[in-house]
């Protein structure tokens, strides 16, 4: 009978029929199985979390949370550290720059080692050994031995701290941008207690209680991921290790972020171009590879991806240009003290947590494309009147009003963008997807960074004294970039549909 047909003139119910409609509406249609998050459905089981998705975001925020405190608690202790071990500022900097350095080095590894080793596997391996490179960097006699423990430090974070999303990606399903959006809560606390709590120690111990302070948080993180992260497969992928790719990609990118924070030496110059050249010849290389290259970047050839990773380096760019150029302003121009103006910055931070909070509600009701423009549009108003306020007058509450929202923008846009750009792929290819979104990021910040401080160089170019007005180029610039992910963000889908 006809009733019993299986195919394609099979019957169809109205849910089906729903489906069909919907998905033939969609620009950038998905295979039959995929779903639409509703913004009209009522709340059903389904709709609720599962508390093995609550635990694996648990254990991934720890160790966000422990990085992101680890690097204030550094940032902000550079000249204590010269001091105790009688060296120079320009040295002891390295103990910075060497752990971004490091960081590049190791990122492209993180697809091929979650597909060989495993995800819980590796993130227990990477916690507990960057756990151990915290107490190596307490132990250090001297600033040689502390920059050679965070470079090591730095090795293990370039592999570490990639895994947090993509292993929320992995389990979340239709709830990423509301597990991802509190997963990421305590994730801002680092750059807010970091400071206070380097303060605080300072006061009472020596510097290696600095480093010393990760260890009890890192055994407890290492014990709760080996408890509740799920098990990996028993037959990890046997993907055999790309070197050429390897020494292709990797020295590239150290060669480019450290030429893009060196860019007015001709040194760093140098290492652009070298930089430059050794990825386009990684990106001809992994085109004839393919599946077989370190990095596979036909992943690009996706629209969706390709314009979420364009919306991944800008969102990156904006807030290190913003975390630049703002205390800059707010100390040379606007005479306030370091304490001061990092106060007032910590409105940023406040404002994304805002936006966070409550990024699932939004996401559901205004969908992935609006909610991201939105933000990028708010965050680029919010630039502006900091360009008006260097071209005219300084005011404190506009600009802590204008951080807050800035924030709360920021904070829209790249959790929105990393969930298109999961739906847009297979699981299989989050590993991937995963380590070409973080190289994006990383490429963001320097970039902006770089030219934001180029436009400062050339406002100033004729005095040594800054003035507001030598900053109202570089507000522009910031609110440009703005622009430009605003753009990014309108090629984003209405909404995410998932597997």
């Amino acid at each position: 009978m006809a009733s019993r047909r299986r195919g394609p003139q099979a019957h169809m119910d109205l849910p089906a029929a729903r489906r069909m409609v919907m998905l033939a509406a969609d620009p950038n249609p998905r295979p039959p199985n995929a779903f639409m998050t509703d913004p009209h459905s009522r709340p059903t089981a389904a709709d609720r979390i599962a508390p093995a998705v609550w635990k694996v975001a648990a254990v991934v925020s720890l160790g966000s949370f422990m990085s992101q405190m680890d690097s204030t608690l550094v940032n902000v202790s550079l000249s204590t550290f010269g001091h105790a071990l009688d060296a120079h500022l320009a040295t002891a900097q390295w103990i910075v720059t060497g752990y971004l350095l490091a960081m590049a080095l190791t990122l492209p590894l993180n697809g091929w080692l979650v597909d060989r080793v495993g995800a819980k596997r590796l993130y227990v391996f990477c916690f507990s050994t960057f756990t151990f490179a915290s107490a190596l960097c307490g132990l250090a006699h001297s600033m040689s031995a502390l920059i050679a423990a965070r470079l090591f430090q730095g090795l293990i974070a370039g592999i570490l701290v990639p895994m947090a999303q993509m292993m929320i990606g992995r389990v979340a399903g239709k709830h990423l941008e509301r597990v991802m959006g509190y997963a990421t809560l305590p994730i801002l606390l680092g750059p807010i207690l970091g400071p206070m709590l380097a303060g605080a120690i300072l006061a009472r111990a020596e510097w290696p209680w600095l480093f010393f302070v990760n260890v009890p948080i890192g055994a407890m993180g290492v014990a709760m991921a080996w408890r509740l992260l799920p098990r990996d497969a028993d037959t990890p992928a046997r993907r055999s290790f790309d070197f050429l790719g390897f020494a292709l990609i990797s020295p590239g990118l150290v060669a480019l972020v450290y030429g893009l924070q060196n860019a007015a030496r001709g040194e760093g110059q140098r290492c652009v171009l070298a930089g430059a050249l050794l990825l386009a010849a990684f990106i001809a290389y992994s085109l004839r590879k393919r599946d077989a290259a370190l990095v596979d970047v036909r992943i690009f050839s996706t629209r969706v991806f390709s314009i979420a990773a364009v919306t991944q380096c800008c969102a990156n760019g904006m807030l290190f240009g913003r975390q630049l150029v703002v205390p800059l302003y707010l100390m040379l121009a606007c005479g306030l003290s370091a304490a001061q103006a990092g106060t007032l910055l910590a409105a940023t931070g406040v404002g994304m947590m805002a936006a966070f909070a409550v990024l699932g509600p939004l996401t559901q009701k205004f969908g992935c494309r609006a909610l991201a423009a939105g933000g990028a549009l708010l965050a680029c108003a919010a630039t502006l009147v900091f360009a008006w306020m260097a071209a005219h007058t300084y005011s404190t509450a506009w600009a802590f009003a204008s951080l807050v929202l800035a924030g709360f923008g920021q904070g829209t846009i790249s959790v929105p963008s990393i969930s298109a750009a999961y739906a847009s792929l297979p699981k299989a290819n989050l590993p991937t997807a995963n380590t070409a979104l973080n190289i994006a990021q990383r490429i963001g910040g320097p970039l902006a960074t770089t030219m934001i401080s180029l436009t400062v160089a050339l406002a100033m170019r004729d005095t040594s004294v800054a003035q507001s007005q030598h900053f109202v180029s570089a507000f522009v610039l910031l609110a440009a970039l703005h622009g430009l992910c605003l753009l990014a963000t309108l090629g984003l889908p209405v909404r995410v549909i998932r597997q």
